[in-house]
């Protein structure tokens, strides 16, 4: 029960917000006084935390015989904030790109550091639908806990990738999806090269994620040609 308290007051609610809340889980209905005694809190202070738990949508009440019982809402209701804030954002985000310069140059270097900088890489992939990689470890997939999550995705999408990655890692997980279609070679490299639509990342994962991130028509064709040639001689 105390790690479920800790998951909770991760997700948002306060240590008592947590207490409060396994405990009508626990319990059809509860009054306030009764919910009070079960976590140990004063009555107004009670009221207080039933109060924060209802505008979260967690909690609800019905009046029986003139009292008042709580009950606990569904807990999908946690998502409530997160899908209200992915709303606020994605809209700031279509104001935002209305009033971003284009840019003038006719190519784009970014350099993105740690596993935020990765699911960023991974999330612009998705968009393509398409995607060839030499040089592979696997470690990407390992590194971010939505991976599987992000198969699915590519699944239901008509994704396809093709990557070359190094005997070593023969059997990995990530050579297993169907989405992945993957040919084996015996040179060693740290650093996975990824060509999509006009863009070419190299990434290293060895210790913190450094993904370095191309955007350039010219340099992903021809990146993308040096690819298929080592796909040839790669082996099955």
């Amino acid at each position: 029960m105390e790690k479920l308290k800790e998951k909770l007051s991760q997700a948002g609610l306060t240590g008592n917000e947590s207490k409060a809340y396994l405990e009508l889980l626990k319990n059809e209905e509860l009054t306030a006084n009764d919910l009070s005694k079960k976590i140990s809190t004063d009555r107004t202070l009670t009221y207080t935390i039933l109060n924060n738990l209802i505008e979260k949508g967690l909690v609800s009440h019905i009046i029986k015989q003139n009292k008042k019982f709580f009950k606990a809402e569904k807990p999908e209701n946690l998502m409530n904030p997160i899908k209200q804030k992915q709303f606020f954002i994605t809209d700031l985000i279509k104001e935002l790109n209305k009033i971003q310069a284009s840019p003038s140059n006719k190519y784009e270097i970014k350099v993105f550091e740690g596993k935020e900088g990765l699911r960023t890489l991974m999330h612009l992939i998705l968009k393509y639908k398409k995607f060839v990689s030499f040089g592979g470890t696997g470690r990407a997939y390992d590194s971010i806990y939505e991976a599987q999550a992000l198969v699915k995705i590519m699944k239901k999408g008509d994704f396809l990738g093709k990557i070359i990655i190094n005997e070593k890692y023969r059997g990995h997980e990530v050579t297993k999806h169907p989405v992945v279609e993957t040919k084996y070679s015996n040179t060693k490299s740290e650093a996975t090269t990824v060509i999509f639509g006009d863009y070419v990342s190299i990434h290293l994962l060895t210790e913190k994620p450094l993904i370095i991130l191309i955007k350039n028509k010219e340099i992903a064709e021809s990146y993308y040609n040096h690819f298929q040639e080592l796909w040839k001689i790669a082996k099955d």
